[in-house]
This record gives structure tokens, sequence and C-alpha cells, in this order.
């Protein structure tokens, strides 16, 4: 398991303890998520590196793709690895509700199943 597979496996069991307990083989998981960070780390530090500039010295160059790879790392492990932590509410509420947004209007696609389940909850008090 690469680092970026141990970071994950810390703060998963830490901060998303709900989350980090439905995976059967946490090793296997985090061993695949650490090397698709990788390797995603890896694509988007060379787009965002660029092509070499005309005339760029050694350490121009050293100090331009290590900007583009903390940059790179910085958006994946926001995206893949250090997810937001778990709230109370999170956990209390069924796994098809934590993703919807927690405000929806009338316009909203969910709206029509958000005020059914809000019926239903209003009738059982």
């Amino acid at each position: 398991m690469n680092r970026y597979g141990q970071m994950a496996r810390k703060h998963w069991a830490r901060w998303l303890p709900a989350r980090y307990a439905t995976i059967e083989d946490p090793t296997s998981f985090f061993s695949d998520l650490g090397n698709q960070a990788e390797q995603r780390i890896d694509q988007l530090t060379d787009r965002l590196a660029g092509e070499d500039p005309p005339g760029e010295d050694y350490l121009a160059k050293a100090g331009r793709l290590g900007q583009a790879r903390m940059q790179a790392e910085e958006i994946v492990l926001a995206e893949l690895i250090l997810l937001s932590p778990e709230t109370d509410e999170d956990q209390d509420q069924p796994p098809a509700t934590q993703d919807r947004p927690r405000i929806v209007t009338r316009d909203h696609p969910a709206w029509e199943q958000v005020a059914e389940e809000h019926r239903l909850r209003t009738q059982g008090e």
C-alpha cells in the first residue's frame, strides 16, 4: 500500500467510521484507492506543469514541476483521500439520503421524494 492509501486508511478510520466499517477488505480497498490517487496525481501534475518554456533553466523547471505536483496532490487528496468528516446527522440518516442536498426547492428533481419522506415522518409523530 502506498502512502496515499495509508493516509486514506488512517483518515477514514478516524473521521469516517461508518463508511470505513462498510468496507469488506480494507487492505485491498485502500491499496487500490492509493494507486488510483497516485495515478491521478501524476496525470494532473503533467497537465498543470504544461510544456517547458523556451530557455527555462534547471531550478525554474524544478520549481514549476514541484508546484504542479503540490497543486495536483491538494486537488486529488481532497477528492479521494481526505474526505470531509462524518457528522452525527450523517450517521442517523439512511444511506440514500446522505448524498442529497440539505435544501431542496420545489424545482429540484428530488422535491417529490423529499416531500413524501417528510409527510411520512410527520404522520408518525
